[in-house]
């Protein structure tokens, strides 16, 4: 698949999420954010703003593209934004864990993020 398209889909499932999440806000001084850095391809969902009097901020996902692979390198959801991805269409291979040490990615069922893959998965 094309990084143009993997672009897309990020964007796309950041958008959903924060739209989600925006809808349930009860605080109006709490908010949900995207980053899209599409030059350096960095991708990041936000929470910032106050609860009451606590100061909230937070990454919630965090992804990149490097080398043609998605490289989830926070993810702080229940679903899970891999499997979303699987859903869209992209291959295993290319999505990376990164949230795991290199040495367990091989046993994830994912891309390990190395030139050449040597995933068990394939």
């Amino acid at each position: 698949m094309a990084v143009e398209q993997y672009r897309h889909y990020i964007r796309q499932l950041l958008s959903e999420r924060a739209q989600r999440a925006s809808n349930q806000q009860n605080a109006q001084e709490y908010e949900v954010q995207t980053v899209f850095d599409t030059e350096r391809d960095h991708y990041q969902l936000l929470h910032v703003g106050w609860r009451g009097n606590k100061r909230e901020f937070g990454c919630i996902l965090h992804l990149d593209i490097k080398d043609g692979k998605i490289w989830i390198q926070h993810d702080g959801t229940e679903v899970g934004i891999a499997n979303q991805l699987v859903e869209f269409g992209v291959p295993k291979q290319d999505i990376v864990l990164a949230f795991h040490e290199p040495e367990v990615r091989q046993f994830t069922g994912f891309g390990t993020g190395e030139s050449k893959e040597t995933s068990l998965a394939s």
